[in-house]
């Protein structure tokens, strides 16, 4: 059972009664790491908080991947909108541990760059830095690959994160296909401006409390069966 089919039997189903069930959106995260799934997570909160994001997201994926099929790995380099928002999701990733130079660091301690804090600093970001916009990454250079200091979700250098190509791939991929394969609202008629964004710190930026939502297929229900 591929996990999109797995998902299918665990969101919101909407009957002939109308009934409404609500699932965690981490839920529907199979076979993910932590930092993967916090990411998706917070991908999707953003794009429920920002509905006209969403929207750009949804268009994009129908016109690109159109709605007969699924996403797959090949179809993200043709989703740039796509692509963004995972760029400016990712301002609020894990922390890495480094080695600096010219400050005495006792041996063994462990150095964490505070990658948060670079993805705010409004000096890089400008006014807007804490907003939520992923149209500064549409048609930008910057990458998440260790080789622009100011987007370090995956660390750099000797060592940057060894999962940065399948994270990064199955952030794309299941992002992509949750919100081409589902129509998201908040549950409770709860307004978009309403929905908590407070974290929760750790070794990964987590929000405080686990996001609800409600899905409904969007999609024929023979592309969720798969081949």
């Amino acid at each position: 059972m591929s996990w999109l089919e797995h998902s299918h039997r665990r969101v919101v189903r909407r009957g002939c009664a109308g009934g409404e069930e609500h699932t965690a959106s981490g839920d529907l995260i199979v076979g993910g790491t932590d930092t993967s799934s916090v990411t998706i997570e917070w991908a999707m909160s953003e794009l429920l908080r920002n509905p006209a994001a969403l929207t750009k997201a949804t268009e994009e994926l129908d016109r690109v991947i159109g709605r007969e099929r699924l996403v797959t790995e090949g179809g993200i380099p043709s989703l740039p909108y796509l692509e963004a928002i995972v760029k400016e999701t990712m301002h609020a990733p894990t922390p890495s541990d480094v080695s600096m130079d010219g400050y005495d660091v006792p041996t063994g301690t462990l150095v964490f760059v505070n990658v948060w804090a670079i993805g705010r600093d409004p000096a890089v970001w400008g006014h807007a830095a804490e907003e939520f916009r992923p149209e500064r990454f549409v048609g930008s250079s910057l990458d998440v690959k260790g080789q622009d200091f100011e987007l370090l979700p995956f660390g750099s250098g000797r060592r940057i994160c060894p999962g940065i190509g399948l994270g990064l791939k199955m952030v794309q991929v299941i992002l992509a296909n949750l919100v081409h394969g589902f129509s998201w609202k908040l549950p409770d008629g709860l307004a978009n401006e309403k929905l908590s964004m407070e974290e929760k710190f750790g070794l990964s930026v987590q929000r405080m409390v686990p996001l609800e939502a409600v899905a409904e297929p969007r999609l024929p229900a023979h592309v969720y069966a798969g081949p």
